[in-house]
């Protein structure tokens, strides 16, 4: 399987996202509700922006991520399968009175483009970054979802085929990818993944999601901690990148500590092409300091490096 950077020449991946879903949100109220719902500017949007977004508790913990398309008739959110069962049912215990309908757009199909000739697929029309258009019943939009240069073409189920088809044959260079390469360039870009770099309990600064994060809309759920935490810096643990000194990573959850105390655990870790083996960690901030090394289970050591790791 090939990287998506290499000496010769750009390429691209392209492969389903079959884990997401899309859910169409309609209604009068759905800006205003999901507004006050969300930590993205939903009001303050044109039709044609992509907003990363959280759905968090009044703690600031993060419930889940997601993407929102804005479009002139209905909000389009593109979540995980899984973090939608419990999104929705967090949502629909805040609505009152509110005009807000969701429904599962299920004929409907992620398809993610990766590396640096991905916006290739959509020259044509030099979308800037965080923006989509609407062209022969399919979305294509400038979406960085792993952090990276990445198209997402959202087309109908039954021409999913079809359209990877077209996408390959418009890219020079480009060819189908799996999962595990999107795990590593997301790794790679420092980029968290609810669910697996955070938990229950963790705080949406903790885990560097403040690209989903407004930091200049009005009051919605979480904001209070979000505030109080940026602006007495009051973070006491933070997510940082790891650089183990072993030819393969170590698994999820091996424990990394500091002079014999824990500092935190591994949370996800690839085998990179560009930096060897490399991983998150939601760190104490004893542990903040980039070129620190870290005791890694009984016997590996990894060193602290800062985000992303080509700034490392």
């Amino acid at each position: 399987m090939p990287h998506l950077e290499s000496t010769d020449r750009p390429t691209a991946g392209v492969l389903p996202l079959d884990a997401r879903i899309l859910v169409r949100v309609t209604g009068d109220d759905r800006a205003s509700f999901l507004h006050g719902m969300c930590t993205a500017d939903v009001n303050g949007a044109r039709p044609g922006t992509i907003l990363p977004t959280l759905f968090l508790t009044e703690h600031a913990h993060v419930i889940s991520e997601a993407f929102i398309l804005i479009t002139p008739d209905a909000l389009l959110l593109d979540i995980d399968a899984d973090a939608w069962a419990r999104t929705h049912a967090h949502l629909e215990k805040l609505l009152v009175a509110d005009d807000v309908e969701f429904e599962d757009a299920a004929d409907l199909a992620v398809i993610d483009v990766e590396g640096p000739a991905a916006l290739d697929a959509i020259a044509a029309v030099a979308l800037a970054p965080w923006s989509f258009i609407e062209a022969g019943g399919s979305i294509v939009g400038n979406l960085p979802r792993y952090g990276g240069p990445a198209a997402t073409v959202i087309a109908t189920r039954d021409s999913m085929d079809s359209t990877i088809t077209a996408i390959l044959a418009m890219v020079p260079g480009s060819s189908r990818i799996d999962s595990s390469i999107l795990e590593t360039i997301r790794v790679e870009n420092g980029v968290a993944r609810v669910g697996v770099d955070t938990g229950d309990k963790t705080i949406a600064l903790e885990a560097r999601l403040n690209r989903a994060i407004s930091f200049n809309k009005g009051c919605y759920l979480g904001q209070e901690t979000i505030e109080r935490a940026t602006a007495r810096g009051g973070l006491k643990k933070r997510m940082f990148g790891l650089k183990f000194n072993t030819a393969e990573a170590p698994p999820a959850g091996a424990v990394l500590s500091l002079e014999g105390k824990e500092v935190g655990r591994v949370t996800s870790a690839a085998l990179s092409p560009r930096f060897g083996a490399i991983g998150l960690a939601i760190l104490h901030h004893s542990a903040w300091t980039p070129g620190m090394e870290l005791k890694v289970g009984e016997g590996g050591l990894a060193k602290v490096a800062e985000l992303p790791f080509a700034q490392s």
